[in-house]
């Protein structure tokens, strides 16, 4: 296989200096897909054509110059379940939970996001990945420190991992009501410089991705970073739930993130 140059994708400067990790965070650019999934959609759980999704989860392990057979992406349900992957994508697509972890190398751990953060971790020492999809239910949940616990259980420690949190919804785009932070009722005194004052009366703006960041630095992690891209706002590059949504569509595109193991 040889990469496809028209598949553009986004890495992390933290995880490209870590030994025997590769990682991408892929845009919607470059795919096969038409309408409001145009164009690289790789979520199955779309309502795009099953066939124009394979294409595109196919390109994008290409981009990679990995077989395609090697990702493995769960069926997410905004919870804080994990689960260790040690076989092939075939075992991996019945999977169900928010996070993958995984000491196998070849085996690629994939979620799929539209505004939700895409969170990366990686200790290269060890030799253990994860990946997680993180939404304000499951970052409630738990799902990172989940993860982190499930990757110590295979040799990992935290002082060792990297993590970075890829392109998500950001504070400009992410509005919500009045009842929203009382979502955080046991952390409302230390997030609340994460609500800002919105232009409609009455909601807040919610600083998703750093509200993220705060769990990570409280697990005393080697490194945890955040990517500066707004998915809702940046509609040539990214799929957005709430872009969609805000447009009155029907459904909306899903943007793929992995890591993996180097063989």
């Amino acid at each position: 296989m040889s990469d496809d140059i028209s598949i553009p994708l986004i890495s992390s400067g933290a995880l490209n200096d870590l030994s025997g990790v590769r990682h991408a965070f892929f845009t919607r650019q470059g795919g096969v897909s038409t309408g409001i999934y145009e164009s690289l959609n790789c979520g199955p759980g779309s309502g795009d054509d099953s066939e124009c999704v394979r294409v595109n989860r196919e390109r994008a392990m290409a981009r990679l110059d990995v077989l395609a057979q090697a990702l493995v992406t769960p069926h997410q349900i905004h919870s804080a379940t994990v689960a260790v992957v040690e076989g092939s994508a075939h075992e991996g697509e019945t999977l169900q939970g928010d996070a993958l972890v995984s000491g196998t190398p070849g085996v690629v751990l994939g979620i799929l996001t539209a505004d939700c953060a895409p969170v990366l971790f990686a200790d290269d020492h060890a030799g253990v990945v994860a990946i997680a999809h993180v939404g304000w239910r499951g970052a409630l949940a738990g799902v990172i420190e989940a993860t982190v616990e499930a990757m110590t259980e295979l040799g990992a420690s935290p002082g060792s991992i990297t993590a970075v949190i890829g392109p998500c919804i950001y504070m400009q785009s992410y509005e919500v009501g009045p009842e929203f932070p009382d979502n955080f009722p046991d952390q409302k005194n230390e997030n609340y410089e994460m609500f800002s004052p919105a232009p409609r009366q009455g909601h807040f703006l919610f600083d998703f991705s750093a509200y993220i960041f705060r769990r990570l630095h409280a697990l005393e992690l080697k490194s945890a970073s955040r990517l500066p891209y707004d998915t809702c706002d940046e509609a040539d590059r990214f799929f957005s739930y709430r872009r969609s949504r805000l447009a009155g569509e029907s459904d909306f595109g899903r943007n793929l993130s992995v890591i993996f193991l180097e063989n």
